[in-house]
């Protein structure tokens, strides 16, 4: 057990860094809010945008698929059910192609996002985990 948890170590210190400006994300972010809005939890709006998609806040550490009243696709239902957390290198691959990296994680490729952002995701991502409740 003890070389396993050293090799994981070893493993997550020779990844690379994750690579985002979340500056550019920032200026990004204009491609999102048609669905997206960022509301912090004492209801501070930090991005104003539209609702037909999940509250986004705090969205990088929380459990896929978990936003209050919000109906999923089956995708992001099932990795719900798996207890999948969201890293900013996740939703930065979400983003660039919903369906696809649905799939390529072992969910149903049902989902009802189906805008892709083919530039700027990683920037996104490090906006969206720069406005999170962890960045306050």
């Amino acid at each position: 057990m003890k070389k396993m948890l050293t090799a994981a170590a070893l493993i997550a210190l020779a990844a690379p860094a994750f690579a985002g400006d979340a500056g550019k994300g920032e200026s990004e972010f204009k491609k999102c809010k048609a669905c997206h809005m960022i509301v912090a939890d004492d209801g501070t709006e930090i991005y104003k945008g539209g609702k037909t998609g999940p509250n986004l806040y705090g969205v990088i550490g929380r459990v896929a698929g978990s936003a209050p009243d919000f109906k999923y696709g089956d995708g992001l239902s099932e990795a719900n059910a798996a207890g999948f957390v969201w890293t900013a290198e996740a939703v930065a691959g979400f983003m660039t192609d919903p369906k696809s990296w649905l799939k390529e994680q072992g969910y149903s490729d049902k989902s009802k996002m189906s805008f892709k952002l083919r530039k700027g995701a990683e920037d996104v991502a490090a906006y969206l985990a720069s406005v999170g409740p962890a960045a306050q």
